[in-house]
């Protein structure tokens, strides 16, 4: 369960602004849902997915929030462009979070084409947002049972 002063940050990309926006929306509706407050949030808006990760790291670096919510959409193009996107984005924000033992969460869409990427951003699919915003919580809670011990314990014979 998610305390009262748990800070979270939204890094935010401004590429594909249409879908992007959408993300943010679904994760701020669902955050304020579960309790959190507008002014435990911080959102960062940047260029597009790639600095995301340099983002996220800056926001961590300064030992605040406990969890940060990545929020990206990648479409695939016409070049191998995409590909290195994707893999790039993606292995940073994993390490980052490794790395500082803080839900570091991937909410960034990566689709083949426009349409896959409105399914995802509150479309039939769902909202990346939303995904995104329920794991920050829930590792959040996850992270402090580890930390207090109190996780279930399962006896093997």
């Amino acid at each position: 369960m998610t305390k009262i002063n748990d800070k979270f940050a939204i890094v935010v990309s401004k590429f594909n602004e249409f879908i992007t926006e959408k993300l943010l929306d679904g994760c701020l509706q669902t955050l304020i849902k579960n309790g959190i407050t507008k002014d435990t949030i911080d959102i960062v808006k940047v260029p597009g997915s790639f600095e995301i990760p340099t983002a996220a790291k800056a926001l961590l670096d300064l030992n605040k929030y406990n969890a940060v919510i990545c929020l990206g959409c990648v479409i695939r193009g016409e070049t191998s462009h995409y590909d290195h996107i994707c893999t790039a984005v993606s292995n940073a924000i994993a390490q980052l979070g490794v790395s500082y033992s803080t839900p570091v969460i991937f909410g960034i869409i990566t689709s083949e084409n426009v349409n896959q990427a409105l399914d995802r951003a509150g479309g039939k699919v769902g909202n990346k947002g939303t995904e995104a915003a329920i794991s920050a919580i829930e590792m959040i809670s996850i992270l402090r049972e580890i930390k207090d011990n109190s996780l279930c314990k399962t006896t093997y014979q």
